[in-house]
């Protein structure tokens, strides 16, 4: 994260490229631009942003061509240079006038490439020199390790520390959207005070819970075969209106999920593979790992034919849809009372 670390010491290049599926990194980049880069009351009418799904890539450099209004410096955005990529563009670019511009930019505007493409296309010759002229941010989803890392030094921005316990409990109650967890950082900082601990306890009275949190914890009552607890969470989601049928497609997700798991780990792969295979984050994967080894193959595809079934009453019958839930409930203690 060199690019990051440059803009909060206030120092600026004249082009960047930010790109990749963590928006939480790209906005963080974006805003100290905006509070950094620019000074004065004429900020706003020096920062423009072109779409590349919209405009040809020539009206962003004629834009940085022209000098600022009434200021020293001025930030021009470009969202979505797909031409970085090998997806194809419906839009005609004008790439040479880029390479061209990249070459010799603008001394007094920045030039902001941003999108959420994972991959560039190394092939190019304008990926190739974008790479070499621009500050280049690659907005990676963090890994377990760095994940954890990430939450310490959020807390120590804070003025706190963050137990061990409570950074484990803190990702399955918010998730991993950074922006998300930030903000619960935040508020759990306050609570506690200037130089003290965030423990698990803080983060388990304080923490906003999620749907997604609420059906993991489900789910692992499930695993751990305390099902009366399962389903004393499932009348909890229900007494906040949560849909059953919403419900039933989010515990449908995190079986499909711990299948899924189970079946790459069996060929081989570790949890890095893995979560670039299935797209989520390593650190659900390290869960759905250790959930997986809880059932056999044959019980994992038994409890998803399970819900593919009670999925299908649902929509298709006048049965009650909490009734449908109880019964996926009981038929599902009594495969496990039997394994």
């Amino acid at each position: 994260m060199d690019v990051l670390k440059e803009l909060k010491s206030g120092r600026f290049r004249s082009v960047y490229l930010l790109y990749g599926p963590e928006q939480y990194f790209i906005e963080e980049a974006r805003q100290l631009l905006l509070k950094g880069a620019l000074n004065g009351e004429d900020t706003d009418l020096n920062v423009t942003s072109f779409d590349m799904t919209e405009v040809p890539v020539e009206a962003a450099i004629e834009e940085a061509e022209t000098l600022p209004f009434l200021g020293d410096r001025k930030l021009v955005f470009v969202q979505n240079p797909i031409f970085f990529t090998a997806e194809k563009s419906k839009i005609e670019h004008d790439i040479k006038r880029l390479e061209q511009y990249l070459q010799d930019p603008a001394p007094f505007t920045i030039l902001v490439f941003q999108g959420r493409f994972e991959k560039l296309d190394e092939r190019k010759k304008i990926t190739k020199l974008i790479k070499k002229q621009a500050g280049v941010l690659e907005a990676k989803r963090p890994a377990e390790r760095e994940l954890s890392g990430w939450i310490k030094g959020r807390a120590a921005e804070e003025g706190v520390v963050i137990e061990d316990a409570a950074i484990h409990q803190l990702l399955a109650i918010a998730g991993f959207n950074l922006s998300v967890l930030s903000m619960e950082i935040m508020k759990l900082a306050l609570h506690a005070g200037q130089g003290n601990e965030i423990t698990e306890e803080n983060v388990t009275a304080l923490t906003a819970r999620t749907l997604e949190s609420d059906i993991f914890r489900l789910v692992d009552r499930i695993v751990t075969g305390h099902l009366s607890e399962a389903l004393r969470i499932y009348y909890d989601l229900i007494r906040l209106n949560e849909e059953p049928l919403k419900i039933l497609a989010v515990i449908a997700g995190q079986f499909r999920l711990i299948y899924q798991v189970k079946e790459l780990l069996k060929k081989g792969y570790g949890q890095q593979q893995i979560a670039g295979q299935l797209k989520v984050h390593p650190f659900r994967v390290k869960i759905a790992g250790g959930q997986a080894r809880a059932f056999s193959e044959a019980q994992l595809a038994t409890v998803i034919q399970m819900l593919a079934e009670s999925d299908y009453e649902m929509k298709s019958s006048a049965m009650d849809k909490k009734m449908i839930m109880e019964l996926f409930f009981f038929r599902l203690q009594t495969m496990m009372q039997t394994k």
